[in-house]
């Protein structure tokens, strides 16, 4: 009797809509059909709207049914599907034929969804360890300039090269150094780091070790929150697979380098996402901002130099080896190369992720993807790059998604997070939920965040109930120019975008008179 493969991801997001219990559905199933079923647990092919999207494999290739309950597994046998049959309302073709996923240019997610996330040779397989086996042949200066080639810059929001930072690295003299992965995704609407460590965990692996590697750094961490015990468990099976194999420890494959790495687990803390709070915690101390200079790259660490990546910069790494920077650097726009995860939430027909090439606007990104809103209301604002980020009216939904173009109209990319509302939407509230959210995730350090959120969260409670409503606004105006200027990092410093861009593009929610048509620029 042949054997039925089906793939069920075993991703936070499926396993949120009852994954485990299809699984269990299908083998039930199958006995009771003497049927003999191959279940293999795979990542998310990003394709939210569909979870549990169950695959078969068939001769013509993996075909897709979702989104699949448990209660739908016995029709789904009855209608052929363990033969890639179409007679079934959730019959989708073949997966790679979607055209959600058929119009992406996958680079970093190449192989998330499509392996085993702990099967080492479906890894390498498709292509893992080639950027690794590439770099263990070259001299550190080489694969810094390959990385800086590629254009790469940190995909965790700031942007910043990260071939400049590695190479600052790499020319610091000290005993120990030391590469840190941030991992502490906490911005509202994100969730691309989590779908690659939990569906492809072997990649940011590779890129750490590249990183490791090219700076002569000889351990790892990977900064991890607490509200991902998928990921932790994921990572922790193939760091244990990578050791067992030799591709982490004292001699990885016989070249004489030295790598490994551990999870750390943080409590959550929004503020350990910026870097120097989340090297204090890593210390064991409070996660709190550090004052700089000294930059993490020269003093980080325990004191050591320290590369700070973000998850995506990391797991980018690994094919700018093995196709070189230049394949990487011709994906993009001006000087924002490659491509970026965006990740679709909020109130759209179809969340997910979507990998393309910067350049792509919002407005294809919503409605070619996105499928418009859930609600089928229209659309009205969007927030992009988490909850420090501008809200856009649709007047700027024609912008090519890049960093510069993107900071021209006072926005950023920052992680890739998209957030959509209908317009329904109250806009004064959402500005008002800004400073809150600055008020409860301050570390407290500096005095523009810690009581300028606070006393923003007054003000724009005063404005909506008309108290004085012109001075309250010149007032908060002031205030967030203060916060702009005045904070010790992005947290208090970028809360007056969201609170800002809200006043500038939807005044009339404010209470006040509605400006004319905003334009692009």
């Amino acid at each position: 009797m042949t054997n039925i493969t089906f793939y069920v991801p075993q991703d936070a997001a499926a396993l949120a809509v009852g994954a485990n219990d299809v699984v269990t559905a299908i083998q039930a199933e199958a006995k009771k059909r003497q049927l003999m079923v191959n279940i293999i647990r795979n990542g998310s092919r990003g394709m939210l709207w569909l979870e549990t999207l169950v695959e078969v494999v068939t001769p013509e290739g993996r075909v897709a049914y979702g989104p699949v309950e448990a209660d739908d597994v016995p029709g789904l046998f009855d209608a052929g599907w363990h033969e890639g049959k179409p007679e079934h309302s959730l019959y989708h073709g073949l997966t790679e034929d979607i055209p959600y996923l058929k119009k992406q240019q996958r680079l970093t997610f190449a192989r998330v969804g499509i392996i085993n996330p702990l099967s080492l040779e479906d890894y390498q397989a498709h292509g893992g360890y080639e950027g690794l086996k590439k770099a263990l042949s070259m001299a550190p200066e080489k694969i810094v300039e390959e990385v800086t080639e590629s254009g790469l810059r940190g995909r965790g929001g700031a942007a910043f090269p990260t071939g400049i930072k590695w190479n600052t690295v790499l020319k610091a003299q000290a005993d120990q150094k030391y590469i840190a992965c941030n991992a502490d995704e906490g911005d509202s609407g994100t969730f691309s780091d989590r779908m690659v460590m939990e569906g492809d965990p072997f990649t940011l692996i590779e890129g750490m070790t590249i990183a490791g590697v090219a700076v002569g750094a000889t351990y790892g961490y990977i900064y991890l929150r607490s509200e991902y015990p998928q990921a932790a468990d994921v990572l922790n099976k193939a760091i244990a697979i990578a050791r067992e194999t030799g591709w982490l420890g004292n001699d990885i494959q016989g070249s004489g380098h030295a790598f490994d790495l551990e999870v750390r687990i943080g409590a959550g803390a929004y503020i350990c996402g910026e870097e120097t709070s989340m090297l204090d915690s890593l210390e064991g101390k409070r996660g709190q901002v550090r004052y700089k200079p000294p930059l993490p790259a020269l003093k980080g660490l325990f004191g050591k130099p320290t590369v700070i990546n973000n998850v995506i910069s990391l797991a980018s790494v690994p094919i700018i080896l093995a196709k070189g920077g230049a394949y990487y650097r011709d994906f993009g726009m001006g000087r924002s190369k490659g491509t970026l995860p965006f990740q679709l939430a909020g109130n759209l027909k179809q969340g997910g992720l979507v990998e393309l090439a910067f350049g792509i606007t919002l407005r294809e990104l919503l409605y070619d993807f996105g499928g418009g809103s859930a609600s089928g209301r229209p659309l009205r604002a969007v927030q992009v790059g988490g909850p420090l980020g501008a809200y856009l009216p649709e007047s700027q939904w024609d912008i090519p998604l890049d960093y510069e173009s993107y900071m021209k109209v006072n926005a950023m990319v920052g992680h890739g997070g998209i957030v959509a509302f209908d317009d329904t939407v109250d806009m004064a509230h959402m500005a008002e939920y800004a400073m809150e959210f600055c008020a409860v995730e301050s570390c407290g350090k500096c005095t523009p965040c810690r009581i300028g959120a606070v006393r923003g969260t007054e003000v724009i409670q005063k404005i909506r109930q008309d108290h004085q409503r012109e001075q309250q606004v010149h007032l908060l105006r002031d205030l967030c120019d203060t916060m702009l200027s005045g904070s010790l990092c992005a947290l208090g410093g970028m809360t007056p975008y969201p609170v800002l861009s809200a006043l500038e593009h939807f005044p009339q929610d404010f209470g006040l008179e509605a400006a004319p048509a905003a334009s692009q620029a």
